[in-house]
């Protein structure tokens, strides 16, 4: 079966820098778009960012441009969402997500969710 599984969460301050993980399992990597999104105790859920299956990327939210960017491993089915100049705001439980490459990121259907891993800004 599927398997979309998040790591890299922790504890960090303000301005510096985290690395989270996704390895998914089970599917063709290369024809899914990869998509992180974020929810906030009390918050709705969040798109943050795609990266395409041909390696583009797609921001969803305009808080994290110029901080937040996205890589992808084909041959690793991996893919890095790296978060620079954290901010307190940034605290939150990051989700992974594999997309069809049909669709059509940050508003369309998720096909696959990983469970989360916890990203906590102190100031």
């Amino acid at each position: 079966q599927v398997q979309v599984v998040e790591s890299g969460g922790g504890l960090v301050q303000t301005g510096e820098s985290l690395r989270l993980s996704c390895k998914v399992s089970g599917l063709t990597f290369g024809t899914y778009n990869m998509g992180w999104f974020r929810q906030a105790p009390g918050k709705e859920r969040e798109g943050i960012l795609f990266s395409s299956w041909n390696g583009a990327t797609a921001y969803c939210a305009a808080s994290v441009q110029g901080r937040f960017t996205v890589s992808r491993d084909n041959v690793a089915a991996t893919v890095y969402l790296h978060l620079n100049m954290l901010k307190p705001e940034d605290t939150a439980m990051y989700y992974c997500a594999a997309q069809r490459a049909s669709r059509h990121f940050c508003r369309d259907v998720i096909d696959y969710w990983g469970q989360g891993t916890q990203v906590t800004v102190s100031s």
